[in-house]
């Protein structure tokens, strides 16, 4: 197959990858500021900590741990070490600025909660990253010790799930937005020069000169999406296509045999096939298999955007079969 020859139809027009990027980090740059100033979407440090019960733990837990780590307080009036713990944990909730939401469970009123996530004694604490369930420590443990908890749940969720928290508005609290970091720059030669060799086919030319531009400058968003497009040009401009497809039919537990065919099938165009594919093979496969589909599955998220409605409908499918 010849890399001119290559298409992202239906997926992101490679011409103009320049634009849609630009477009994408000044609506980033806007929703900070809104944030700053308190609004876009931004929430109130009051926000971090809610009440939830089992008619609305879907929405407040499952579906928002697709958009940030939700820790779960298991808790009742009358559990004195419960009463302890939860100013801590909501305390820590505002410092932590939004990388995390804390969600609060009276276990009185929401028995089946309580059995469904086989809770022993009190309190106890979870956590639900795109909807996958993890134990975190049971009983009023010391601050030290749930801080560490706590970055290792983060750091967690930003490596191998993408979520790196929400907006905060602090207007409410009267406390005062960091000023956020100017981006170092420019990099227009460097981008430009990205652009033109993922035009001429030269997908790892364009790969080296985005991660220049990554390396120094790690949040760089245009960088990022044109790197993940180039990744995946690069793995399938060799690939024999009927030879890819037959493997993946004949092997449907196969982690590479299918991240192979995904990889055609975002090229192709055909981003919920892609996408469900891969959802489909986190299903059936376990351990690092799993892990790996998985991870495959986050990187064709960076290619076709995060805000994408397609990649919040595979987000929440995924924290199903996760969950």
């Amino acid at each position: 197959m010849q890399p001119r020859n290559m298409s992202m139809s239906g997926v992101v027009d490679l011409a103009a990858v320049k634009a849609a990027n630009e477009a994408k980090a000044k609506a980033e740059q806007a929703r900070a500021e809104a944030a700053r100033q308190g609004g876009g979407g931004a929430v109130s440090p009051a926000g971090l900590v809610i009440d939830t019960d089992e008619a609305g733990f879907e929405r407040d837990v499952l579906q928002r741990s697709t958009e940030v780590p939700v820790v779960i307080d298991f808790w009742a009036e009358w559990c004195e070490p419960c009463k302890q713990l939860g100013p801590l944990l909501e305390r820590l909730a505002t410092e932590y600025n939004g990388r995390f939401v804390l969600a609060k469970v009276d276990v009185d009123a929401n028995q089946m909660l309580m059995q469904q996530f086989g809770i022993q004694g009190i309190p106890a604490v979870f956590a639900v990253v795109a909807g996958q369930a993890l134990p975190l420590f049971q009983g009023a443990a010391p601050e030290a010790q749930i801080r560490q908890t706590l970055d290792q749940l983060v750091q967690v969720a930003e490596e191998r799930f993408g979520l790196t928290g929400i907006a905060v508005d602090p207007d409410a609290s009267g406390e005062t937005a960091e000023a956020q970091p100017v981006p170092a720059g420019p990099y227009d030669a460097l981008l430009e020069a990205a652009v033109q060799a993922l035009d001429a086919g030269d997908f790892g030319g364009a790969v080296q000169a985005y991660r220049n531009v990554l390396s120094d400058d790690p949040g760089n968003t245009e960088a990022k999406l044109g790197l993940a497009q180039a990744e995946l040009l690069r793995r399938v401009q060799d690939m024999d296509q009927q030879k890819v497809r037959r493997q993946a039919a004949e092997n449907p537990a196969d982690v590479t045999a299918q991240t192979a065919a995904a990889d055609l099938d975002l090229v192709g165009g055909h981003v919920e096939d892609a996408f469900g594919r891969l959802v489909e093979t986190v299903r059936r496969t376990a351990g690092d298999e799993r892990d790996a589909a998985r991870v495959r599955l986050l990187e064709l998220f960076e290619v076709v955007g995060l805000d994408d409605p397609r990649v919040t409908a595979a987000r929440q499918a995924l924290a199903r079969v996760l969950f």
